[in-house]
């Protein structure tokens, strides 16, 4: 059956437009809150599968409407089998990446919110091609979404409850794109996947990252859903930021953190910064001692993360010692620090990564 050519995108849809367009097919306004449940809590895709819908909604649905909106275009697993990372072919045919990471306890996802990216950060490969476009809310929600039917068939070892099927247990908003340049599109998303007569994922287990927008961080600092925020800082001072995070000379360091500070401040609540560590670049003892003077009194955590190198690229991860000595000069000046488990090295995860060499050679395997 040949679909209208736009048809009615389910995800995009929030609950009040969700009734309009069931009302708008002469049906009861109860049909749209059966009809969220089976799109956000039993995943379906398929209008065949909504036994509990009359069967004149699901011929609507399936003639004028459009569930799934990502088509997997390629996919890398690592060698542990731990990170997948798939590539996304969208509608109108751009690229997003997702990975999933699977830890002891937690399946956490990693999702994009634009394809591209404007912010021109020089050791990102997303950077390199410049931003596409916007991501819709339902193709952010999507990207969790297709994770979480992928883990459902697997049964979850850890769990007591004999048969319980693993999840997502966390999202984070760290993939191509810059989170807060697609607010209101971002905030859909977050409240659809943390609705409780949905996907019912707790606030608490979602990160958004971004590189430093302050108005978008005074603006997610009065939303009432306590998702976490993490800067993507990489470096304590405007002359080194600046080569690596242009956005730097449209909102220095200084204005920033005193962004960070208005955040935790109203939301009470820790503020994390990434950290990439790059060899001979951002990864000095002077600099550590830096960074722990600038964040001396903020309610925060620093997340150090082993850079995963772009091909030809001249920026490169740090050696051990040096990021075991970062480490220590910052913890001994106390502030709370991580070094981010390396997840993916051989599969491409870094941001772009995946993207950039399908784009570039024939040697990925694309999935039909």
């Amino acid at each position: 059956m040949t679909k209208p050519e736009h048809p009615v995108r389910l995800y995009d849809l929030d609950p009040d437009a969700l009734r309009d367009q069931v009302a708008a097919w002469g049906q009861p306004a109860y049909r749209a809150g059966q009809l969220y449940q089976w799109l956000y809590q039993r995943l379906a895709i398929d209008p065949a599968e909504m036994s509990s819908l009359p069967a004149q909604l699901r011929a609507l649905l399936a003639e004028e409407a459009q569930i799934e909106l990502l088509a997997p275009a390629a996919e890398n697993v690592s060698r542990d089998g731990h990170t997948t990372k798939t590539l996304f072919r969208l509608h109108d045919g751009q690229l997003i990446e997702t990975v999933l990471m699977r830890y002891d306890r937690r399946n956490t996802v990693c999702i994009s919110s634009q394809a591209g990216c404007a912010m021109g950060c020089t050791f990102c490969a997303t950077a390199q091609m410049g931003l596409q476009r916007n991501l819709t809310p339902g193709e952010i929600v999507a990207q969790v979404l297709y994770f979480e039917r992928w883990l459902r068939p697997i049964t979850d070892p850890r769990s007591p409850v004999t048969g319980h099927r693993s999840r997502i247990t966390n999202v984070v908003v760290m993939g191509m794109g810059e989170p807060l340049a697609n607010y209101a599109n971002l905030w859909q998303a977050l409240r659809t996947l943390t609705d409780p007569a949905g996907f019912a994922l707790g606030a608490r287990k979602i990160t958004v990252s971004t590189v430093g927008l302050i108005p978008g961080i005074d603006r997610f600092a009065e939303e009432d859903l306590q998702i976490n925020l993490a800067v993507s800082l990489h470096a304590p001072n405007d002359a080194l930021r600046a080569t690596l995070v242009p956005i730097d000379r449209r909102y220095p360091i200084a204005d920033l953190l005193a962004a960070c500070r208005r955040y935790v401040a109203r939301t009470h609540r820790r503020i994390s910064f990434e950290y990439a560590m790059m060899a001979g670049i951002n990864d000095s003892p002077g600099l550590a001692e830096e960074l722990a003077a600038r964040l001396q009194g903020l309610l925060c955590h620093v997340n150090l993360i082993p850079l995963n190198p772009v091909a030809g690229s001249p920026f490169q991860p740090s050696r051990r010692e040096d990021v075991d000595a970062f480490v220590a000069i910052l913890e001994s000046r106390g502030i709370p620090t991580t070094l981010r488990v390396r997840r993916g090295i051989d599969i491409d995860a870094g941001c772009g990564q995946l993207r950039a060499r399908v784009a570039q050679s024939t040697s990925i395997p694309l999935l039909s």
